[in-house]
């Protein structure tokens, strides 16, 4: 079926707002329910068992999600990797509109979001709300300094979760694998990295540099647990309602689990790490169950971006040598059938999984197949708390909480973006490439904007083998234009695109 001329113009509807069709489900909410957000660390679209049959791995806590929420079958992340996904989703603006333009930040490298751009958080809080922050931050941080530019862990850290809305944090500055290893308690080092701590090859990966000694890479996850289980406890009698941000550190390398998970997946470190992960979510799920909120919290379950885990054809593989970074196809596919791995502008690199629950008003056991992305989590939650957001924030984020609650909604483009700054633009069943390459890992890894650029029609063809660009020349050069309008714009919601008749 061609796509409609009028569909794809550069005026379309689908620009102008997100359409949504009511379902009306469940009973008016009395208050504004607590919010809990679990972003694992590169888990694969196809890591959850109940969303990938013949999967060998389990994962119970996630598979009861599935069947008490709702499952999105085309979620994305912004981006393929860490920084800018966790830059997209607290602020509801896509990261490249900053200064990284590609990559991801280092232990050390300063804040990310500016000084006064709003979050999740502190909307969140300037509307009623207790927000707390548990887990990898990987958003930069503001150190003092020695005379040597050394850091001087003994005053406080800026720029972290408590400069941008959150009342407390506990948890690691950037991924597991980067140093300094240390924990941070709300602003300040709760034990100075003095230990060195040598580099360590796959699956336990780190990079040489300092660790404190109170950080054991196979316990993180179990301490970020306590931590979570501690503030949903203390915060569920309050009058205020929560939010809680839980920015996992797994299944990302170090490929850590702690010893009472090694070798219960039968597929290695990693099958086993994200069975812990799936233990994690259900320490959450359990502690809202005893602390009696569970009914009036509202969980969304999801990841950064895709998995690091290769997939095979024939040799050995991380079933038989723990080293190999990568399994056959017939033990596991930690990206399902998607093209790529984490960094690439494939679908494997940022189509996510995604599961959201609130007994009573999100319908149980169901699916949708909107295509939606992190970016539009600060105006969904913002709505669901009451309190939609304006045009002074957020700028790409739109309302999808009438889908959550199992209406039908059209989102509209959304913008995908690599590990190397590599551009793709979804609109409805087409994807556009605009690069000559995976902008990632896998090869050809291309330039952005170098073209031939790709096109592919993925309601037939999710694999991404067949491009479209020579037999569609309409709809890509359509796309192209309305990337770089929206490239061009302060935003891409409704009043901030740029251009004619907007």
């Amino acid at each position: 079926m061609r796509l409609p001329a009028l569909w794809l113009a550069l005026g379309s509807l689908l620009l102008l707002a997100t359409r949504c069709a009511s379902a009306g489900t469940g009973p008016a909410v009395p208050q504004s329910p607590n919010l809990v957000v679990i972003l694992a660390d590169d888990l694969g679209y196809g890591d959850v068992a109940a969303t990938n049959p013949g999967s060998r791995l389990k994962t119970p806590n996630l598979d009861r999600l599935v069947g008490e929420g709702r499952v999105y079958t085309d979620a994305h992340s912004p981006s393929a990797v860490c920084t800018p996904t966790r830059y997209t989703l607290l602020t509801g603006r896509y990261s490249w509109r900053t200064r990284l333009k590609s990559g991801v930040l280092w232990g050390q490298s300063p804040s990310l979001i500016q000084p006064g751009r709003a979050t999740i958080a502190s909307y969140l809080r300037e509307n009623g709300y207790v927000t707390g922050c548990i887990g990898k931050w990987h958003l930069g941080l503001d150190y003092a300094r020695n005379a040597d530019e050394s850091i001087d862990f003994s005053e406080p850290i800026g720029g972290g979760p408590l400069a941008h809305g959150f009342d407390e944090f506990f948890g690691i500055p950037a991924s597991l694998d980067m140093p300094p290893y240390y924990y941070v308690q709300d602003d300040r080092a709760r034990t100075p990295p003095t230990l060195d701590q040598e580099g360590v090859g796959f699956p336990g990966f780190v990079r040489k540099g300092k660790r404190a000694a109170d950080l054991e890479f196979d316990r993180v996850l179990g301490e970020l647990a306590g931590e979570a289980e501690d503030f949903i406890g203390r915060h569920a009698a309050d009058e205020r309602p929560f939010f809680l941000y839980l920015p996992l550190t797994g299944p990302h390398k170090p490929v850590s689990p702690s010893p009472g998970f090694l070798g219960r997946s039968g597929l290695g470190p990693y099958g086993d790490f994200v069975q812990e992960v799936d233990a994690t979510v259900g320490r959450v799920l359990a502690a809202l169950d005893a602390s009696g909120v569970a009914e009036n919290t509202l969980v969304v379950v999801t990841s950064d971006n895709g998995s690091f885990m290769y997939a095979y054809e024939d040799r050995e593989d991380h079933t038989e040598d723990a080293g190999v970074q990568g399994y056959r196809r017939a033990n596991h596919r930690a990206n399902g059938p998607l093209r790529g791995t984490k960094a690439d502008i494939w679908e494997a690199g940022h189509r996510v999984p995604y599961i959201v629950r609130w007994p009573g008003r999100v319908p149980a056991g169901t699916t949708s197949d909107t295509t939606i992305c992190h970016v539009d989590l600060f105006a969904t939650l913002a709505s669901i708390a009451g309190h939609p957001v304006g045009l002074e924030a957020a700028q790409d984020s739109f309302d999808l909480s009438d889908d959550y609650r199992g209406g039908e909604c059209e989102r509209g483009p959304v913008v995908h973006h690599s590990g190397s700054g590599m551009f793709a633009l979804r609109q409805g069943r087409y994807k556009l490439v605009a690069g000559s390459g995976s902008g990632g890992r896998e090869k050809p890894r291309g330039k952005p904007f170098e073209k031939p650029y790709v096109l592919f029609d993925l309601s037939q063809d999710l694999s991404e083998t067949n491009d479209l660009i020579e037999s569609r020349p309409e709809v890509a050069q359509a796309m192209e234009e309305l990337l770089e309008r929206i490239r061009r714009s302060e935003g891409s919601r409704p009043g901030l695109l740029v251009g004619p008749d907007l």
